[in-house]
């Protein structure tokens, strides 16, 4: 009989089905998932701001639209219209950021938590203030900071209807709760 050799495992190596039950496939990283609609948005918000994006290229195709809809206009009306279109741009672009960040900031968590609001309430603002600063170094933008303020009124609207509505279906919820327990006659 062969010597016992003690530094041996006496069990025999796995085959490979009982090896691939333990193995999971490759994933991307749990943030990627949570973060990529806001990153996106974010690309969307910056490619804005470019000059393909001035004053001068949306004119371009908010004037034939507007004097189609409305051939009466005057040249005046026709730009106070079109700086309300682009100054409205600013508040919907950040109306949607704002919730998006909200979902990235909270990730995997359920609810409503007023850190991860003004978390992303800030997140928001400080990007809007990176937005000004490009359109600072774009020759036929202009950096305002009237613009950051209805960027980041935009986030601070958004905010407030993802307040309520979260709000709304904790209420639903509580009633629902309350309905069941209640003694059916």
């Amino acid at each position: 009989m062969p010597e016992p050799q003690s530094w041996r495992n006496p069990r025999p190596a796995p085959h490979l089905p009982e090896i691939q039950r333990h193995l999971r496939p490759p994933r991307l990283p749990a943030w990627v998932h949570v973060w990529w609609p806001a990153l996106l948005w974010a690309v969307v918000i910056f490619s804005a701001s470019t000059d393909t994006f001035s004053a001068e290229h949306t004119r371009w195709v908010c004037e034939p639209i507007l004097r189609w809809l409305v051939p009466s206009l005057t040249e005046d009306q026709v730009s106070t219209i079109h700086r309300f279109i682009r100054k409205s741009a600013h508040v919907a672009e950040y109306f949607v950021f704002c919730p998006l960040l909200y979902r990235a900031v909270r990730g995997d968590r359920k609810g409503w938590r007023w850190t991860w609001g003004l978390a992303a309430l800030f997140c928001a603002a400080g990007y809007s203030v990176l937005d000004e600063i490009h359109q600072a170094f774009v020759a036929s933008r202009t950096a305002s900071g009237y613009d950051y303020l209805l960027d980041s009124m935009g986030a601070l609207a958004a905010l407030g209807a993802l307040w309520m509505w979260f709000r709304w279906r904790r209420s639903s919820r509580e009633a629902e709760i309350e309905a069941s327990k209640a003694p059916s006659t």
